[in-house]
């Protein structure tokens, strides 16, 4: 198998929806069940793909909207009756940016995280991780973390909690190289030893599940501009109201795309190369969803 990696730097806040919920935010983001980690299913990923093909492909006014190669789109992404040549695996979450006091915000990851991100990359035949351990109210970062002033008391606040850092270089410091080459961007890499921390997983995964952003959307008359009914007081109720969830801005996330011959390498040459953008999830026309890509490969994978 040959295998490309996609490296996706979230340029705006994203919306993978999961439909209705009946808890306090109406539209929730799509969340694996067994962690409550945030991640775009594949299918997502796969359809995103299509229609940036699509789109590229009439653009340059191809006619009969082909492959590089000469295949077609229903051999690259399949159709009812036949599987495609490309395979799309999920998009998984690697850093999540988290709020704090000592810089502008933190980049927020756990060994769990590491060590998929580690398994996904050894199946593609890339370097795996080594295992990171870190205690619960604890953070481990770079000796350059918070531009390498030694932070209050070697604490940290990340939202309302306080953990207790711990600076570190070695296997950290692979780690931060390998997460930093999943980054588009000079300058967001160059910034990762000063903004990343790994927390336990419970830790990590208490931020994932509670601390994204929820947005207040409503719809307004379009004479009026006015929402809601007007009570006998002279208030207004609001008749359009719902919370959205979404991953913030600067989140990165990865995905991969592997094929038996040189489809997927092909596939991420015609689709990135000049424009390394992709848009994912809802909200589209609000501008939300909006990744920067990174390809990493192509990398002969172990059968």
């Amino acid at each position: 198998m040959r295998t490309v990696v996609l490296g996706l730097l979230a340029e705006t806040p994203v919306h993978p929806g999961s439909g209705r919920s009946a808890g306090v935010v109406d539209l929730p983001v799509s969340r694996e069940a067994a962690t409550g980690y945030p991640f775009v299913p594949g299918s997502g990923v796969k359809g995103a793909l299509r229609q940036r093909f699509a789109d590229l492909h009439k653009a340059r006014g191809d006619s009969g909207g082909g492959h590089p190669g000469g295949a077609k789109p229903e051999e690259i992404f399949g159709a009812q009756d036949r599987a495609g040549a490309v395979a799309v695996s999920d998009a998984r979450l690697a850093l999540l940016p988290v709020r704090s006091l000592q810089v502008p915000y933190v980049w927020a990851t756990c060994p769990l995280v590491l060590e998929r991100l580690g398994r996904d990359l050894a199946r593609a035949g890339r370097r795996e991780l080594p295992r990171l351990d870190v205690e619960a109210g604890k953070a481990l970062g770079a000796a350059e973390f918070g531009g390498g002033h030694p932070a209050s008391g070697e604490k940290v606040f990340l939202e309302e909690r306080l953990f207790e850092l711990r600076r570190a270089d070695g296997e950290l410091g692979l780690a931060l190289e390998v997460l930093g080459s999943l980054v588009g961007n000079d300058a967001a890499r160059q910034r990762l030893a000063r903004q990343a921390l790994v927390l336990a997983d419970d830790d990590f995964g208490w931020f994932a599940r509670s601390a994204l952003p929820v947005t207040a959307r409503n719809v307004l008359d379009d004479g009026t501009k006015t929402s809601g009914n007007l009570l006998d007081d002279g208030t207004k109720t609001s008749g359009n109201l719902w919370y959205e969830e979404a991953l913030p801005a600067d989140c990165l996330m990865y995905s991969m795309l592997s094929s038996r011959d040189g489809s997927a390498e092909l596939l991420a040459a015609s689709l990135f190369d000049g424009h390394p953008y992709l848009q994912l999830g809802g909200n589209e026309t609000v501008g939300q969803g909006w990744f920067l890509v990174n390809v990493l490969g192509p990398v002969e994978a172990v059968p």
